[in-house]
C-alpha cells in the first residue's frame, strides 16, 4: 500500500482515484477544484479530502492529476498552494492529463530542480475505460520514475508503457487522437452511405467487424449511431481540445495531418448544431443533417 493523492474528480479522475482506494487498497487523499465532489468522492471511498492541491500532496509518495488543460495543470503544480512546493524528495507526480508536450517537459524541468519524478501520462479508453479500469496510460519521463508509478497505476489500467523521455507520453497520445479521429469519420461516412443504399447497418457491421475494417470504435459506437443517440461519452469539446493540441504539434514539427485537419473542422461543425457535449461519434449527425 501507498501514500497517494489524486487532483481532479471530474469524469476520469473519479473512477480512476476509486479504483486507487477500492482495488489497490491505497491511501488516497483527493483534491477538487469543486469541494463538494471530493466529499461525494470520499463518503464513497473514504480516504481524506484536502483543501488544497499543497495539502493533498505532503507526506504522498505518487501524486496523480487529471485535470482540463495546460493552464489548469500549472495551476495545480506551480501555482499558489500548488503541489510542486510540498512534493518530497523521491516521489514522482503523474500527469494523466491530456496536455502539450511542451508542458510536459516544463513541469518535469521543474520537478528535476525540486527533487522529485515526474510522468506525463495520459490514458486512453475513455470514461467506460475508467470505471471498468481498464484504461491504457502512455508514460514520459525516467525509467526509475516509471518503475516506482507503474505499479499503482495498475490499478485503474490495462496496459502501461513508458515511451521514451518526458513528453513522450503526451506524442504518443495525439497519435491515438489523429487515429481516433479518423476512424470515427470513415465510420460514420460508412453507415451514412449504408442508410442510402439501403442496407441493414446492424447485419452489415456484424459482418464487416470481423474482417479488416473492424475496429474499437466499430465494434463500440455503431448500433448507438445507427440509432442517434449521442448524450454519453467523449464530449467533442474535449476531441476538439485535444485536435487543437495535435495540430499545434504538427506545425511545430512539420508533420502533415490533412484529415486530421478536415475531422477538426467536421466537429467545429456539429459544436455549431449544438453537439458540444455530444460523443465523438455525432460525425454521423453532421453527414445526416
Amino acid at each position: 500500500m501507498s501514500k497517494v493523492a489524486f487532483l481532479g474528480l471530474g469524469v476520469m479522475g473519479y473512477p480512476m482515484a476509486g479504483h486507487l482506494r477500492a482495488r489497490g487498497g491505497h491511501e488516497v487523499t483527493v483534491y477538487n477544484r469543486t469541494p463538494a465532489r471530493a466529499e461525494q468522492w470520499v463518503a464513497e471511498f473514504g480516504g481524506r479530502r484536502a483543501a488544497t492541491p499543497a495539502e493533498a500532496a505532503r507526506g504522498a509518495e505518487i501524486v496523480f492529476c487529471c485535470v482540463g488543460n495546460d493552464d489548469d495543470l500549472r495551476s495545480v503544480t506551480l501555482g499558489a498552494d500548488g503541489v510542486f512546493a510540498a512534493m518530497r524528495a523521491g516521489s514522482v507526480f503523474v500527469d494523466n492529463t491530456t496536455a502539450s508536450a511542451d508542458i510536459a517537459r516544463e513541469l518535469a524541468a521543474a520537478a528535476q530542480a525540486g527533487g522529485f519524478g515526474f510522468l506525463d501520462a495520459p490514458v486512453s479508453g475513455g470514461q467506460a475505460g475508467a470505471e471498468k479500469g481498464i484504461l491504457t496510460v502512455m508514460c514520459g519521463g525516467s525509467e526509475s520514475d516509471f518503475d516506482k508509478a507503474e505499479p499503482v497505476i495498475g490499478a485503474y489500467a490495462a496496459k502501461v508503457a513508458l515511451i521514451g523521455p518526458a513528453g513522450s507520453g503526451q506524442l504518443a497520445k495525439m497519435m491515438n487522437q489523429i487515429c481516433i479521429a479518423g476512424l470515427v469519420e470513415g465510420l460514420a461516412e460508412a453507415i451514412h452511405f449504408g442508410k442510402r443504399a439501403g442496407l441493414d447497418i446492424l447485419k452489415v457491421v456484424d459482418v464487416i467487424s470481423k474482417g479488416a475494417a473492424g475496429s474499437w470504435q466499430m465494434d463500440n459506437r455503431h448500433a448507438t449511431m445507427n440509432a442517434d443517440q449521442y448524450e454519453f461519452g467523449f464530449a467533442v469539446d474535449w476531441m476538439r481540445k485535444d485536435l487543437g493540441i495535435v495540430l499545434d504539434e504538427a506545425r511545430r514539427n512539420g508533420a502533415r495531418l490533412p484529415v486530421t485537419a478536415l475531422v477538426d473542422q467536421f466537429y467545429a461543425d456539429v459544436q455549431a448544431m449544438g453537439g458540444s457535449r455530444w460523443d465523438t461519434s455525432a460525425l454521423l449527425k453532421r453527414l445526416e443533417g
